[in-house]
């Protein structure tokens, strides 16, 4: 009987891990970030921060929060487990826009005032490039496989498309007036971009790099997110106090949602369930249920809220499973021995860590049904160990880096 009650006790355990999910939302207007708990819709914490922060990414595998201080020049880097900001790392002239790349290895930051893109090593917390790009950068994102970086010019109507291998531009696409946000489809295909002065969203193919279609909205589009399936892209509409939803097969708006005044930032919970949309004049943020598409509960956060980015983890932490389970899911691991990268291919959603031979953890990321590139360049010469973790179990590879 006790065992059976310790079973419980730890699945109930791991239940709750596995679907504690938290949101963290920039504050301009008083330097913080509210911390809310997604399961009750609570605040939990209040983090102080540089002054004037705006953009916000949570990092792949949830255990660090970044947020650009727009007027400290700075990004600020909480650590998720103490919700303490642990690093400070200085960037260009006015960041806004922060995106983390798949593999948690990098960080892309637009520095709007200097029109350039600063490229931060996550293990490092230091410069590894500065990229110059169009006028007044605003939203990036990368793709799923971290080849390509998109970034919204918002002074010269354009986005920017990085190869992240070389870190130069590849190529400018010409959008809309006044690109604020960008979002890159689950499958890499396409790229949407809300326009703030033509009040529309520009869709990029990516095979081709041109706008395949322009999508009507309403009044001053800022923000955008796309839903965990890909089916979706929601539009925070700040001039018209609207949500627009957007059915991704079709690139028309098949829905309208009445919010807040003044929406800006928005991000879609990790189970396509709930869109927390921040609504910038009443300091609050308006939780919408995707099932009807009315807005279900209203979170008091701090003063003059942005929260421009992904702020919610992407994925559920399923932590403790990998441990009860006695099944093996394989991964492949291509060239074997490398020399700058690596590639890393997993059937199913997977955490994967790699480390040296003394056990130390190099990188920690996630990915989901895919292949991914990392880059292994900085690694030193020698043997290191691969672990996935998925549902079903944890399988390990060995590779050597020449």
């Amino acid at each position: 009987m006790k065992k059976i009650l310790l079973l419980i006790t730890l699945l109930a355990i791991i239940n709750l891990k596995a679907n504690a999910q938290t949101a963290y939302i920039t504050n301009i207007g008083d330097n913080t970030i509210s911390v809310i708990d997604v399961a009750t819709n609570t605040v939990i914490d209040t983090i102080t921060v540089g002054t004037a922060p705006i953009g916000v990414a949570v990092s792949q595998d949830g255990y660090k929060v970044y947020i650009t201080n727009s007027d400290d020049n700075s990004v600020s880097v909480i650590n998720t487990a103490t919700n303490n900001v642990s690093n400070i790392i200085p960037v260009g002239n006015s960041p806004w826009g922060v995106s983390d790349s798949p593999d948690g290895s990098k960080l892309y930051v637009t520095n709007f005032n200097s029109n350039t893109v600063s490229v931060i090593n996550n293990l490092t917390n230091t410069i590894l490039d500065t990229i110059a790009v169009g006028t007044n950068p605003w939203g990036i994102s990368v793709n799923p496989d971290g080849s390509e970086v998109y970034v919204a010019n918002n002074g010269t109507n354009t986005v920017s498309v990085i190869n992240s291998f070389t870190n130069t531009v590849s190529s400018i696409i010409t959008v809309g007036d006044y690109p604020i946000g960008i979002s890159v489809s689950p499958d890499g295909s396409k790229v949407y971009v809300s326009n703030n002065g033509d009040s529309s969203v520009s869709v990029i193919n990516t095979a081709a790099d041109t706008v395949s279609a322009t999508i009507k909205v309403g009044y001053s589009p800022v923000g955008l997110a796309m839903s965990p399936d890909g089916s979706k892209v929601y539009v925070s509409i700040n001039g018209s106090n609207i949500v627009s939803v957007i059915n991704t097969t079709t690139d028309t708006v098949s829905d309208t949602i009445t919010v807040g005044t003044n929406p800006d930032g928005i991000s879609v919970s990790p189970d396509g369930d709930k869109v927390y949309v921040v609504i910038h004049s009443s300091n609050s943020v308006s939780v919408i249920n995707t099932a009807t598409n009315t807005v279900s509960s209203t979170i008091i956060v701090g003063y003059s809220p942005i929260a421009f980015g992904n702020f919610i983890s992407i994925y559920p932490e399923h932590a403790g499973l990998a441990s009860l389970s006695t099944i093996s899911s394989d991964i492949s691991v291509y060239p074997n021995p490398a020399n700058d990268n690596i590639l890393i291919e997993s059937p199913q959603q997977s955490i994967i860590e790699i480390s040296n031979i003394k056990g130390q953890i190099i990188k920690r990321f996630k990915i989901k049904n895919s292949k991914i590139n990392i880059d292994i360049s900085d690694f030193l010469s020698g043997v290191y160990i691969i672990k996935a973790t998925t549902v079903d179990g944890i399988t390990t590879k060995k590779f050597i880096k020449e």
